[in-house]
């Protein structure tokens, strides 16, 4: 018998595998992908009972061809495609794992496929529904579960990617030389996207998803494996692990948001602190640095510091100077007004957000009001820090978030 879980661990590796077989030997990434997700629904319905088969994958290459043979039965065009599969599909089903065939297993599709989903003619919410369910083997109800959507409109957003797909006529395999270094950033930043709304959910009663979390951090481990030289993914890998070593300290009893500060240091992943302060360690000063390996720099500060007060402000306010170099953004001095605070006062702080405050793209986030509002605390105006945590709490739609800052605004009453 095998558990969810294991199960789950077992098949999510298998999955840009066996579609990046499908994909070569049949093209129609669409209808593959599919074909995978029901051989994923028959595998999770008979491994349990029946036991996992000597080679899952090859099992689950062969199901899943059957069903694209089955689809294309049923479609106007069936006999120009059935001459078609029947010149290209193996004579055996079982060739597919026999021996002298070219096994599925010799060939890692994962980075292929998840440039095809980060394809730069599909939008970003629809390069993370397709990555999940096409790399990590989500279905769309989780996938929809996980992000707090009807079922319906992830759905969309997945037949959306793929009809991107299909119109800007992508072949499977990596990208051009020419366009490979800004494919891979797509990819990085889709991870990085699938991380952070796993770490702080942007909406519902839950602080954190780790489902999601895992799977970004699952995900980036095989790019690593397949790119182990490049420094912005073992900077992303670096970063997802020091962040996540603080998830257990993130709430409280009841679910309620535990900021940095007030965290239970001994609650933190010791193991993955010291994962990730070792990978960004040896990665840095290798080679061109990038966002995420300040980031990570950043990240390991604060990890491995024993106090907030302890902290070397200093050093993590260089680096987002760094920062603000490399990548320019109200979010990073957003973050920076926080480090900058803490070396030269909550003044200077205060005069650094102001230098956002006009910029649209943070109107509708609650963050720019939050971090005021703390800055304004700590300098000794509660009456006007009281009035932007009300501001803040009005505009995030996280629950947990939501009751901190009333918390706080109530406090200051």
């Amino acid at each position: 018998m095998t558990g969810p879980a294991a199960l789950g661990e077992l098949l999510r590796p298998l999955v840009p595998r066996v579609l990046g077989v499908l994909v070569r030997r049949y093209g129609q990434f669409d209808a593959c992908e599919d074909a995978v997700q029901e051989a994923l629904i028959a595998a999770s319905a008979q491994w349990p009972a029946e036991g996992v088969p000597d080679n899952p994958q090859g099992w689950l290459v062969t199901v899943a061809t059957r069903r694209l043979t089955d689809l294309w039965r049923s479609e106007s065009a069936r006999r120009r495609r059935e001459e078609s599969l029947a010149l290209r599909e193996p004579a055996d089903a079982a060739a597919v794992a026999g021996p002298g065939e070219d096994r599925p297993s010799d060939r890692d599709d994962t980075l292929t496929v998840l440039f095809l989903c980060c394809h730069p003619a599909v939008s970003p919410p629809s390069q993370v529904a397709l990555t999940l369910r096409a790399v990590g083997g989500l279905t769309t109800a989780q996938i929809a579960k996980a992000f707090l959507v009807p079922e319906a409109t992830m759905a969309r957003r997945v037949t959306r990617a793929k009809e991107s797909i299909a119109a800007a006529g992508s072949s499977f395999g990596e990208p051009a030389a020419a366009e490979y270094t800004e494919r891979l950033r797509v990819v990085l930043q889709v991870l990085y996207l699938i991380f952070n709304e796993g770490y702080t959910a942007t909406s519902g009663t839950d602080l954190q998803v780790p489902e999601l979390a895992h799977e970004a951090i699952r995900l980036t481990r095989a790019v690593r494996a397949l790119r182990p030289d490049d420094g912005e993914v073992a900077g992303l890998l670096a970063l997802l692990l020091l962040t996540d070593a603080r998830r257990e300290a993130r709430t409280g009893p009841g679910g309620e948001l535990v900021t940095l500060a007030e965290q239970d240091r001994e609650h933190w992943d010791r193991a993955m602190i010291a994962e990730g302060a070792a990978l960004i360690g040896r990665t840095l000063g290798r080679g061109p640095v990038g966002v995420y390996q300040v980031q990570a720099a950043i990240a390991a500060l604060h990890d491995e510091a024993p106090s907030t007060e302890t902290t070397d402000w200093v050093q993590i306010a260089q680096l987002y100077e760094v920062l603000q170099e490399l990548a320019p953004s109200p979010v990073v001095t957003l973050n920076q007004a926080i480090a900058v605070s803490m070396v030269d006062g909550p003044t200077r702080g205060l005069e650094l957000l102001d230098t956002i405050a006009g910029d649209s793209r943070m109107r509708q986030s609650h963050r720019l009001d939050a971090v005021r509002a703390h800055l304004l605390e700590r300098a000794g105006d509660p009456a006007a820090a009281r009035e932007h945590y009300r501001r803040a709490a009005a505009r995030t739609a996280s629950e947990p978030e939501q009751r901190y800052l009333e918390n706080r605004a109530a406090r200051l009453d």
